[in-house]
């Protein structure tokens, strides 16, 4: 009994009569043989009665075949005589997978009760020619699946792209990254100097984009190119500490001076746990070593801790931020990460949004950048 040569649309009946023809039974030898009425094996083969669970079994035994055979013809037969779904099914659970509430609190997009409308929006805002081509970015940071990521996470990178595509800012040159550098190191003395960053950014031909992360994202920051010519450094802002701050900046920069995210875009996923991480990538491997060293030279940061660890004072901490100019903020980072205690030296982690978001092109807490999808 061959269920490809059946066809699946049939009442099971039809093929029970089938089988006792081809055995030359009768419907009074069948129903001897499953100890049942003549009744039930009339009404089963006249299409007016279907097969019980218990049938399934007992014609199992009777045709030696798997009594999920008939189960299964009776279930396509069912499925055959239902009705058609309501339109859209299909594509109002793939529109669930995105994070349309969060995406619709943010002002990205509008929800409504038309489906279409959700569809057409989603569609531009993913840059996409429907559902089903939604573009997938591969990147090197995420320590959980190196192939996809969260719809989430691929929302908040897409809007850094779209704000980055509406800025117009100088001519970028790698020769001058060296030059740069310097000048935004010379801001890390005062939480107030970070206002300055972005504008010294954008004089160097580099996009900056804060935009706040969608819930369950864990974004820290991205570094991307629009072209060859045009490098894009998002972030979050996800921890409003002095140190974090810097370490996530120097991150993201250390990617783009190595050229790093031109194929594919990097983004940086939860960066505090990635760089307790036993095994990462060369590119994440090398943008720790430069974000640590653009907080702070780590050959002195080491001379410091050998010589005053594991008693290391609140004055301490004050001298040699003060004999480097730095705020003592980065100092207490670094020396929470070395010795994995973050309850000390809190007092020093200085808040830094209040002082950026002014100066800053910006997506959240509040704000909406203006953009026409």
């Amino acid at each position: 009994m061959s269920l490809s040569k059946r066809k699946w649309i049939d009442h099971p009946g039809s093929f029970v009569k089938e089988e006792i023809e081809e055995r030359g039974w009768t419907q009074t030898d069948l129903a001897y043989i499953l100890g049942c009425s003549i009744q039930s094996i009339n009404l089963l083969i006249n299409e007016k009665k279907g097969i019980s669970p218990e049938m399934s079994k007992a014609l199992g035994e009777a045709f030696s075949v798997s009594p999920e055979f008939f189960s299964k013809l009776q279930g396509l037969h069912d499925v055959s005589l239902a009705k058609e779904p309501r339109a859209g099914i299909a594509k109002r659970a793939m529109l669930q997978t995105y994070p349309l509430k969060a995406m619709a609190n943010r002002g990205w997009i509008e929800i409504s009760g038309d489906i279409r409308m959700i569809e057409e929006q989603i569609i531009r805002f993913f840059s996409a020619r429907d559902l089903y081509n939604v573009p997938k970015i591969s990147h090197a940071a995420k320590k959980t699946n190196y192939d996809s990521m969260s719809t989430e996470q691929l929302a908040w990178l897409f809007r850094v792209r779209q704000i980055a595509q509406e800025m117009i800012v100088p001519k970028f040159s790698s020769s001058e990254i060296g030059t740069l550098i310097s000048r935004l190191k010379e801001l890390r003395n005062e939480p107030e100097q970070i206002r300055h960053i972005p504008r010294l950014l954008s004089e160097y031909g580099i996009r900056f984009v804060i935009v706040e992360g969608l819930p369950k994202s864990e974004i820290d920051g991205a570094c991307f190119w629009l072209d060859d010519n045009s490098p894009v450094i998002g972030m979050t802002l996800r921890f409003d500490r002095i140190d974090n701050f810097w370490f996530v900046l120097g991150h993201e920069l250390e990617h783009m001076a190595r050229g790093h995210g031109k194929n594919n875009e990097i983004i940086d996923v939860d960066l505090q746990s990635m760089e307790a991480a036993s095994s990462i990538s060369e590119e994440e491997r090398l943008a720790n070593e430069g974000g640590a060293n653009f907080c702070i030279d780590q050959k002195k940061m080491d001379l410091f801790y050998a010589r005053k660890s594991p008693y290391i004072s609140n004055g301490d901490v004050l001298a040699f931020a003060g004999i480097h100019h730095i705020h003592p903020g980065i100092v207490a980072g670094q020396i929470q990460k070395r010795t994995g205690r973050y309850a000390i030296f809190r007092k020093h982690l200085a808040k830094i949004r209040e002082h950026i978001i002014p100066s800053v092109t910006v997506d959240g807490w509040g704000a909406v950048y203006p953009i026409e999808l």
